[in-house]
């Protein structure tokens, strides 16, 4: 039977999303095929958390861990770390060099996705339509009167390396836009000034099955809030998840089509969500999510239900493919 590392915690704001969707893997693997272990990363502090609730660290340098003087080695990792260090690439680079294979996307496509400004100019490069926006450095001069003449209130800020919505803020006022640059700023050295456009927030889900790529049903979001902050996303009440969507054919087509190309061409590898926005006119690439959510409240389980899957399948399936 192999062993299997679920990965969760990191370095981010996300850390608590990330243990919850640590956890629904670790309940849902098939214990038939693997005997899954939860090894949680925090900062230098990296533990396997036993059954029994016991803390035993992570040896490093070769990623093992030894009890009752067995040493025990992993044969995959399913990586379940939204945020640094586990949805940026350095975590899969550590894994790349130790030839331990992980179920989610590598270096190049998830550090890719995880900053949003370079992101943003790869989808554009496919005549993908993305929101109008600035882009600074820490320490760069903003000047805030030409960024809201061009990009008009309300507009987003948000750091430019980030998931969950952690940094994001909406200005509706001018004076609120040097606070949102600051809370930006707290969690990434890059931001991000976005138009705030209008329209319907979709999400859509893949992952690889074998050689098959399956797209799952797309799920539209209704947030009570004002934006899909980190808030309306974890917090019961707060938004209305609709999967399927109810939306025109043709917008469908195009979401499941663009979504499997750009897999493929940016290489992703496990389950992903990509994001968009459908105005009464236009479909604008959002964001996409290269180790999106599982806990109860997550979009792909959802999706993966909708499309017949159940837990147990998505998350085996998604070890499955490293053996492959």
């Amino acid at each position: 039977m192999k062993n299997i590392a679920i990965v969760c915690g990191g370095f981010s704001g996300e850390f608590e999303i990330s243990m919850a969707s640590g956890k629904i893997a670790y309940e849902n693997i098939d214990r038939e095929k693997y005997r899954p272990f939860l090894i949680v990363i925090k900062d230098r502090d990296w533990k396997w958390i036993t059954e029994k609730g016991e803390k035993i660290t992570v040896n490093k340098s070769d990623f093992t861990v030894t009890k009752k003087k067995e040493t025990i080695h992993f044969d995959g990792v399913f990586n379940a770390i939204h945020g640094t260090p586990g949805e940026d690439g350095k975590l899969q680079g550590y894994f790349d060099l130790l030839g331990i294979p992980y179920t989610s996307c590598g270096v190049d496509a998830s550090s890719l996705s995880f900053n949003k400004f370079l992101c943003n100019r790869f989808i554009r490069s496919f005549g993908i339509l993305t929101a109008a926006s600035y882009s600074f450095l820490r320490g760069e001069k903003i000047n805030t009167k030409e960024v809201i003449d061009k990009l008009g209130l309300p507009l987003f800020v948000k750091p430019a390396a980030s998931g969950s919505s952690v940094g994001v803020s909406k200005v509706n006022r001018p004076e609120e836009f040097d606070a949102a640059v600051e809370k930006a700023f707290q969690t990434d050295k890059r931001l991000l000034i976005e138009e705030a456009l209008v329209g319907r927030e979709l999400a859509c889900g893949l992952m690889k099955k074998g050689r098959e790529l399956l797209v799952f049903p797309i799920t539209e979001i209704i947030t009570q809030s004002d934006f899909f902050d980190y808030e309306a996303k974890y917090s019961n009440g707060k938004t209305r998840e609709v999967t399927p969507a109810d939306i025109p054919p043709d917008a469908e087509t195009d979401i499941k089509t663009i979504s499997s190309m750009l897999y493929r061409q940016m290489d992703c590898n496990g389950f992903v969500r990509f994001d968009y926005i459908l105005t009464k006119t236009d479909l604008y690439f959002l964001e996409l999510n290269s180790i999106p959510g599982m806990s109860e409240h997550s979009l792909i389980p959802q999706q993966a239900e909708a499309f017949g899957i159940t837990k147990k399948e998505l998350f085996t399936w998604t070890v499955d493919n490293l053996f492959e």
